[in-house]
């Protein structure tokens, strides 16, 4: 089912270039100027442009006022854990509207549910629909409200990678189907208990994204045709999306998997090097995150790991691994790693922490941006999977941070603490994680406006000073 806008009525979706062709040069010029500088950023995947969580845009507040953030528009939406992508004038929001089954999350047992998981392509300015993309998928996975993969915008075209392991590529302007791949149907691939969770990843002319399985834990797929380039690594899939980084005068394709991480040729899919670290419940989430010449990778069970990476061949040593209540043991939030400290959620303290780099010790925590009106003894024995989403603005000390409690704040954070900045209830917490009421899922930011969803509706707020 699509629904289009007519191009009459999308005038502001064209590029500011074709939107004041055929004015007076001087007005042109004048324009043109005014556009250079004040260039909106794009979101157009998982943590932004770079996938490095950082927001580079212009103009943006510096506190947030008492009164909150404007809401500009809000949409009804249905569930999923995917955050929104926004990419030249459109919000593409991934998510799952139930048919029928009961959606109950346990950690050991799949949840069996009927529905459609559904891309929605929505106008930045005004939230109105412009089309729809959706296909039936049964659901048998755990935390079963809906996809958990933002969707990729590149070019022409964006991809979505559903819960069930369905990999499609559409056309931006009307969701027209390009390609699919079902890693079910296709490559055998079991589902993961908590279903696929690795973002896709696009470099040139290949995307990336764990499958999982004999010689195929890792897959690089053709973006125009879907068809396959290379396949590597015996693992299975785990949950965490591939990254490129350049070190050691190479470019290399880092993945986390279950059994640990592995650096490859991002042409070839041969092997670099690789260095153990299972996380429990094969739950490698979060990123492993590069600052300078180290890598910082970590998960559930007190499993972390600092490497330095080689600055003249691809390879890495080992510099330490975490204790239990040193260190920082990410889940399903992937932490920061600034100037030689790590700020990030901690899957078993719950609070946000921030940990020297040298060693692993801890500097300093704090519940304010996870559990607010957490109770002396949960800070003392600690709030399961206390989340936060952090966002770096620019190369500032100041962070975007989107707590599980719905609340969007501004921050501080360096070595001293946590220093907010004003805060404000953005969206509610509308799903459920260990007795709590919780939202996980990343925002986007772009058009100096905060994208942000639950499993209701996305709503976007305006950042502009």
């Amino acid at each position: 089912m699509k629904s289009v806008i007519p191009i009459a009525n999308r005038s502001h979706l064209l590029s500011p270039a074709v939107r004041i062709a055929g004015l007076p040069l001087g007005l042109f010029l004048m324009i043109a100027a005014v556009t250079t500088e004040v260039r909106a950023d794009d979101w157009p995947g998982w943590m932004g442009a770079s996938r490095d969580g950082v927001y580079s845009e212009s103009g943006i507040i510096d506190a947030i006022p008492p009164g909150g953030l404007k809401a500009k528009w809000r949409h009804p939406i249905a569930g999923g854990y995917a955050g929104p992508a926004v990419a030249d004038g459109r919000v593409f929001v991934f998510d799952y509207q139930r048919s029928a089954g009961e959606a109950v999350n346990s950690p050991n047992s799949r949840a069996n549910l009927q529905g459609v998981e559904r891309l929605i392509a929505l106008d930045a300015e005004t939230g109105e629909e412009l089309w729809k993309h959706q296909y039936d998928c049964p659901y048998s996975i755990s935390y079963p409200a809906g996809p958990r993969c933002t969707p990729t915008v590149d070019g022409d075209h964006v991809y979505i990678l559903g819960s069930e392991g369905d990999l499609h590529c559409l056309n931006v302007d009307n969701g027209d189907l390009v390609w699919a791949r079902s890693f079910k149907k296709d490559f055998g691939a079991e589902v993961p208990i908590w279903g696929f969770a690795s973002h896709p990843l696009i470099i040139g002319d290949l995307l990336y994204t764990m499958v999982g399985g004999d010689g195929q834990g890792i897959v690089a797929f053709d973006k125009n045709t879907g068809d396959v380039r290379w396949k590597a690594l015996d693992t299975n899939a785990g949950y965490c999306p591939p990254t490129l980084i350049e070190a050691g005068g190479t470019r290399q394709l880092i993945a986390f998997h279950p059994n640990g991480i592995s650096s490859l040729n991002p042409t070839s899919g041969e092997v670099y090097w690789n260095v153990d670290l299972a996380p429990m419940y094969e739950m490698s989430i979060a990123r492993p995150m590069v600052d300078d010449d180290l890598m910082y990778a970590s998960g559930i069970g007190s499993e972390s790991v600092m490497l330095r990476l080689s600055s003249d061949q691809p390879a890495a040593e080992e510099l330490w691994r975490g204790e239990r209540d040193e260190a920082l043991y990410s889940s399903n939030a992937t932490p920061m790693f600034v100037d030689g400290i790590l700020y990030g959620s901690d899957c078993h303290q719950g609070s946000l922490i921030a940990v020297d780099a040298k060693d692993g010790s801890r500097i300093w925590q704090s519940f304010r941006p996870t559990v607010p009106d957490a109770t002396e003894r949960q800070k003392k024995v600690g709030v399961k999977h206390g989340t936060a989403f952090v966002t770096r603005l620019g190369q500032s000390d100041r962070y975007l941070v989107f707590g599980q409690t719905g609340d969007l704040m501004i921050a501080t954070l360096d070595e001293t603490g946590f220093h907010e900045h004003g805060r404000f209830h953005a969206v509610d917490a509308t799903g459920e994680a260990f007795g709590n009421d919780v939202v996980w899922t990343h925002p986007a930011y772009a058009n100096r406006t905060a994208y942000i969803r639950n499993d209701k509706e996305i709503a976007a707020f305006d950042l502009s000073k």
